[in-house]
């Protein structure tokens, strides 16, 4: 019957027939413990399983996913008859899921599924947890196993079936069989193969978690080492490589026994045989060439040594094994370049690798470090080669990759700030080479700014930070070229800072390196003579939260310079700002993200805790031990206004220009910030006492008056803020004053004129009214004339004749002949002193009249 049941679907089952061939199945698969004659129809019906379904309707696909998925997950479940004929057609089923070979006939009325369906019903019915799980079942027969590993090696391309593979723990299981006994060699590579796919396709930590045991870890040794050791084929490289990443993969996991398991030291000793002869039995066999398949292991040993270094534990093993001596020997020009060593492109990589490694193992080696002489050679490397491999990224033709990734190490180990690390590097004259380099890269940046130029000025400022910051003769020396060279990073465009080429870190490592100026006096007047001061200044005013805690320590610090003062109080920023103004501005801006309490117009809202935070004032109050800071402390470090305080202080409170009435307002705040924070501790002090003791009653007063006198000093800026404000506004009501003042006298000035032009139209328009001005001009005339008379005084007429105007006289002088009389008088004494008699005389007796300028002007302008 069975057989004509293969006959019948020899090309394929029908969708429809699944729950039934299912059923089959599971009969035959029980029949086979009592019968082996059922051995060869199963595994008929299995082989047919592999052939395409056959469907009549594009919908049965959907309609019949349920018995599809179970009959496939069926011969999962087949795995456990114990029979290898079975078990291997079973495998070779799910294989051929993968590698579809349609039927020669198609039956009447029907059509085969989709390539992936298959491959889709596999996933819904968790067929790859049930083979993984199978394992279990063919752990001794090693045929059967490797058929098992290859279909788990083609449902592993699918991320669903791998995440079904880690729930059977499939990583771990794997990993236990690497070592089995294969001739083939087909066992690691299909478990190596299988292990990738789970790292791409699920959860790295996940698998590294189930690969972290002490038996998988000695297993991935023993695979390995049988691999170095006596694989010489091209595969059997690649396949070292492979297991070698999977490794480095576990060093990063502190859980991993490598330690424990010997793979550490192994891993060391291979990746510093070649430099360094240490004997040891590990390597006593092993030969490295210069294939390309070495050289990827080389690197990634390398690799390896780097992830290493991060583990307090294997920092010994480091040390002696000669890591450090290993790695410094590629810190030096290629001494045998070509055939038969490494190509001068793969030797350059391989030193580039050894020196980024260097940087991560230095901090750790450093009495290795100093003994190597690595300071010396490092610096040495900067001034020679071109750069070629990937890690020379930006470099090519140039030194760019051996400065950067120098400067990388010495960063390194300069950060540890270990005065026997620093005095090397500066007894090698590092100050001065550094700052050519700087110089080299700032030219470079000239031309094309990069993320590389700007990495490397940032780690040389940071080196040269490091270096000078407490040591006044190193400071000297950077003070030379120093200053000159660090003006332009302050100097940079603030558009730059959100370039994302690394501007933004480039600037606050040139703020940093400003510790090379601080303290230095010759320094200092070089920074200040370079206009220095006003460039910070021009940071500050940018208001950038960032920037203004550094800029404001900076400051500080300098204003003991006695020049410095000078210097912030001469700057000026747009509309004519004051640096007073800018940080009084900085101070209200700091309080408002605060939450500080202040009134429409700045003033104190409340007495008793006038500058805490809305934060603060929410905090309940916490007993602290004795060497731990309160709140109150921690606070100051939090926000600039202690900085800004200080910062005024130096600049002292009294005749600071360009403040308004609001300035000064705050200005009172802040000349009293230290006696508010001060109450601010005290008042802690009280809530803590009150927590846990009673005070006795000398105390208790005690403690009163202490913490009135915060309250007090609030009551009184409070009262000079509102007599700064009143004076303002009586300021403002005087300047509005004379204001309406000028504008009355500008409007009576317009009446006046106006009055005057309708006098002179009456004049002209009236003759009466013009005899009448007349008569009235007269009598005026009459009137300024002096009623004294003196002896023999002339009298002249101010009347003009002939007049032909119809408007008063204007101003008109008419200078007569001295009477005989008087010739001889007291004018004649007084002036014949200062005239010729002959010229004057003629000019006297010529001269009639005198017009002034006013008598030819136009007679239409009159003239009061």
């Amino acid at each position: 019957t069975l057989k004509k049941v293969v006959k019948h679907f020899e090309n394929g089952f029908p969708l429809k027939d699944l729950a039934q061939i299912i059923e089959i199945l599971s009969l035959c698969a029980e029949k086979m413990n009592e019968q082996e004659a059922f051995t060869k129809p199963l595994c008929e019906l299995i082989k047919l399983c592999g052939l395409p379904f056959q469907k009549k309707k594009l919908s049965d696909e959907v309609s019949y996913s349920v018995a599809a998925s179970k009959s496939i997950a069926q011969l999962g479940y087949l795995m456990r008859v114990p029979s290898s004929h079975v078990r291997i057609q079973i495998c070779k089923c799910i294989v051929s899921f993968y590698n579809v070979e349609l039927p020669r006939k198609i039956l009447s009325g029907y059509q085969p599924t989709s390539a992936n369906y298959k491959i889709q019903m596999a996933e819904l019915g968790g067929l790859a947890e049930t083979l993984v799980l199978s394992l279990a079942l063919v752990e001794n027969q090693l045929t059967e196993k490797l058929w098992v590993l290859k279909a788990l090696q083609h449902l592993s391309s699918s991320g669903v079936n791998c995440r079904l593979m880690m729930k059977a723990q499939a990583a771990s299981r794997l990993c236990l069989y690497l070592n089995g006994v294969d001739p083939s060699g087909q066992l690691v590579f299909r478990s190596s193969e299988i292990l990738w796919n789970l790292l791409e396709n699920t959860s790295k930590e996940e698998v590294v978690n189930q690969l972290s045991s002490l038996e998988c870890v000695h297993a991935l040794k023993e695979v390995f080492v049988d691999l170095i050791m006596h694989g010489f084929r091209h595969y059997d490289r690649q396949l070292r490589n492979d297991l070698l990443v999977i490794a480095t993969l576990l060093a990063e996991n502190r859980a991993a026994p490598m330690i424990e398991s010997g793979f550490t030291e192994l891993l060391i000793v291979l990746a510093t045989f070649t430099e360094v002869k240490i004997p040891n039995s590990l390597v006593k066999s092993f030969k490295l060439t210069y294939c390309y398949e070495d050289f990827e292991l080389k690197k990634l040993l390398f690799n390896v040594i780097g992830i290493l270094s991060k583990d307090p534990r294997a920092v010994p093993l480091l040390s002696e094994n000669g890591v450090m001596p290993a790695l410094l020997y590629y810190v030096k020009p290629n001494q045998k370049p070509g055939f038969p060593d490494w190509s001068a492109a793969q030797y350059e990589e391989l030193q580039l690798h050894a020196i980024a490694v260097l940087a991560l193992v230095a901090p750790m080696l450093v009495d290795k470090y100093l003994s190597c002489q690595a300071n010396t050679l490092l610096l040495m490397l900067t001034s020679f080669t071109h750069s070629n491999s990937f890690h020379g990224t930006g470099g090519r033709g140039n030194k760019l990759a051996q400065m950067r990734y120098s400067l990388r190490v010495l960063r390194s180990v300069v950060s540890l700030y270990d005065e026997a690390v620093n005095l090397n590097l500066c007894d090698q004259g590092a100050i001065s080479q550094l700052l050519d380099i700087l110089k080299y890269a700032a030219n470079k940046s000239k031309e094309k700014e990069e993320a590389i130029l700007l990495e490397m000025e940032a780690d040389i400022l940071f080196l040269l930070s490091a270096l000078c910051e407490n040591d006044l003769h190193r400071k000297e020396l950077f003070s030379y070229e120093g200053v000159d060279i660090l003006i332009p990073f302050i100097q940079m465009d603030p558009k730059k800072l959100y370039s994302g080429l690394g501007h933004n870190r480039l600037l606050f490592t040139a703020l940093d390196c400003l510790s090379c100026v601080i303290g230095c006096y010759i320094a200092e007047d070089c920074f200040l003579e370079k206009q220095g001061i006003f460039l910070l200044l021009d940071l500050l005013a940018l208001k950038q939260k960032n920037l203004c805690n550094i800029i404001l320590g900076i400051l500080v610090e300098f204003c003991d310079n006695p020049k410095t003062a000078l210097h912030i109080n001469t700057w000026r920023g747009e509309k004519d700002q004051t640096a007073a103004n800018l940080l009084i501005q900085l101070w209200r801006q700091e309080e408002c993200e605060l939450r500080v309490k202040r009134d429409q117009y700045g003033r104190i809202v409340d007495m008793k805790r006038p500058i805490a935070s809305n934060f603060q004032k929410q905090q309940e109050v916490i007993p602290v031990p004795a060497n731990y800071p309160s709140f109150a402390i921690m606070e100051i470090s939090e926000n600039i206004r202690a900085k800004l305080y200080l910062l005024l202080c130096k600049l002292g409170f009294e005749n600071l220009p360009g403040l308004s009435a609001k300035d000064f307002v705050t200005l009172a705040i802040i000349r009293h910030y230290i006696d508010f924070k001060v109450g601010e501790v005290w008042s802690e002090l009280c809530a803590e006492l009150k927590e846990e003791f009673r005070p006795v009653e000398s105390d208790e007063e005690a403690l009163k008056v202490i913490s009135e006198v915060p309250e007090g000093t609030g009551k009184m800026v409070a009262a000079l803020q509102t007599e700064v404000l009143e004076s303002k506004h009586h300021q403002e009501i005087q300047e509005e004053e004379k204001a309406y003042t000028k504008i009355r006298a500008i409007h009576k000035q317009r009446e006046m004129v106006n009055k005057s032009w309708e006098n002179f139209l009456t004049r002209v328009s009236n003759y009466e009214a013009l005899k009448k001005a007349k008569r009235l001009q007269e009598k005026s005339i009459e009137a300024s004339r002096c009623k004294s008379k003196t002896q023999n005084e002339a009298v002249h007429s101010t009347d003009i004749k002939g007049l032909g105007t119809t408007i008063g006289s204007g101003r008109l002088v008419t200078v007569e002949s001295t009477p005989p009389q008087l010739i001889g008088g007291p004018l004649a004494v007084a002036d014949s002193a200062r005239r010729k008699p002959s010229v004057c005389e003629g000019a006297l007796k010529n001269i009639k009249r005198v017009k002034t300028l006013d008598s030819i002007k136009k007679d239409s302008v009159p003239v009061e």
